[in-house]
């Protein structure tokens, strides 16, 4: 059967065999099959799901792919944290470095933005000099310098999906459950470490749009993780809105150290202790404890200091004034008042990315010092006139008022008080049982 017919096959709703399934991420690996075909597929795919089987064959093919590194048979303590991507979700910034301040080690795989949400290596490269470029012995060298490593995937990991993530965010398939399961169990598989945190969004702003939805994935990822040996747990967090108030790269990382320095945003600081502290758990942590140390370590600056080694070990200048700014704004107001019922951050992530904190091609080049910055959220009461978010404009030509038109359509504004959406559901056992 050729490709074409596989292509077919997956279209009409039909399953695909091993072999199909292999030649496909063969394809994506070493360039034998053309990128019109492997869209065709993942959209094929996107439309009509996979069997579970035929999840886990396209997991273990993607793990196969490239080199597995299993850091745990050197660096058994090691901790990684992946998240399934939402808007203002600056937590990886946060949590590397306040883990490694109470003596828990870290390394991470990261990827770029997809879609509407923005990722944690673009983040990382508004800082002057981060080289999130390493092999597994400078990956090893990290830890024991500074206690952690955010890398980015190596020629040598997964190659198949470093070619399907980027075909991923071009076409419109990024939420589909299996090809996420896919590229982020092989990722998190082929790095190895022994103990893993997914945080998974659920909601508007999330590729999950339902609870039930996370949960199918929360469980499949975890699942995927223990039967290869990982300590694993999953907590399912809310994402009908911005996380954090920063949409962008640099102003993100000015996020992140406001909360490392003790202060910062709410939201964002509770879901990243609560990451923490189950993965603190899961290494034979006393939860009340580990609350206690990691509370510790925001207020006397020692989280802090481990963002400053880190970020200098990776080859960056922590010197916050050196990220980059928007050459202008342009605030959005509030056009009657009331109270926040809906703050749409799918749509929000869009502007963020359009005006400079994503990318249209894969190519595109990003504008550091562009993005969104939120100033309103569910339940909040406005005043008219009153400020709901700030356009950061950067280098990029972009339609300003089409951009903050749509910045105001994704606030809905009522009469009535509305509550603000849970922001963590809980953990798997927690949901499931």
């Amino acid at each position: 059967m050729s490709f074409v017919e596989a292509i077919a096959e997956k279209r009409d709703g039909g399953s695909l065999s091993r072999d199909q399934i292999a030649t496909f991420v063969r394809g994506a690996s070493d360039g034998s099959l053309p990128a019109e075909q492997l869209a065709s597929m993942l959209m094929a795919i996107c439309c009509q799901g996979m069997s579970g089987e035929e999840t886990r064959w396209l997991t273990e093919e993607m793990l196969t792919s490239g080199e597995v590194w299993n850091i745990a048979t050197d660096r058994p303590d090691v901790v990684d944290k992946h998240s399934t991507g939402g808007v203002g979700d600056t937590i990886s910034l946060v949590l590397a470095p306040l883990l490694v301040a109470v003596g828990v080690p870290v390394a991470m795989m990261a990827g770029r933005g997809l879609g509407h949400s923005q990722g944690t290596l673009d983040k990382l490269d508004a800082v002057p000099g981060w080289d999130s470029t390493r092999g597994r012995d400078e990956t090893l060298d990290l830890i024991d310098d500074c206690g952690a490593a955010i890398i980015a995937q190596t020629d040598e990991i997964a190659p198949a999906d470093r070619t399907l993530y980027a075909l991923r965010d071009i076409t419109a398939t990024v939420p589909s459950l299996p090809l996420i399961v896919g590229s982020i169990g092989s990722k998190k598989l082929a790095l190895g470490a022994g103990t893993v945190i997914f945080d998974i969004k659920w909601g508007s702003g999330a590729f999950r749009k339902t609870v039930d939805s996370a949960l199918e994935l929360a469980v499949a990822l975890r699942q995927v993780a223990i039967d290869t040996g990982v300590r694993c747990e999953a907590l399912i967090t809310d994402m009908n809105q911005p996380l954090g108030p920063a949409l962008g790269t640099a102003c993100e990382v000015r996020e992140a150290l406001a909360v490392l320095s003790g202060n910062g945003d709410a939201c964002l600081r509770e879901v990243t202790l609560r990451l923490c502290r189950e993965a603190m758990v899961l290494r034979n942590w006393n939860a009340g404890e580990a609350e206690a140390v990691l509370a510790g370590a925001l207020a006397d600056g020692s989280a802090m200091a481990a963002w400053e080694r880190i970020t200098v070990a990776h080859g960056g200048n922590p010197d916050p004034d050196l990220l980059a700014r928007p050459r202008s704004t342009a605030e959005v107001l509030a056009e009657t008042e009331g109270f926040v019922t809906t703050c749409k951050g799918e749509d929000l992530g869009r502007v963020a990315a359009e005006v400079g904190a994503g990318r249209r091609r894969v190519d595109e080049d990003l504008a550091h010092g562009a993005g969104v910055m939120i100033h309103a959220r569910i339940g909040d009461r406005v005043e008219k006139g009153q400020p709901l978010a700030t356009l950061m404009l950067g280098e990029r030509e972009v339609d300003q008022e089409f951009l903050t038109n749509r910045i105001a359509e994704a606030f809905e504004i009522g009469p009535d008080p509305v509550e603000s959406p849970t922001l963590i559901l809980g953990t798997v056992k927690d949901i499931a049982g």
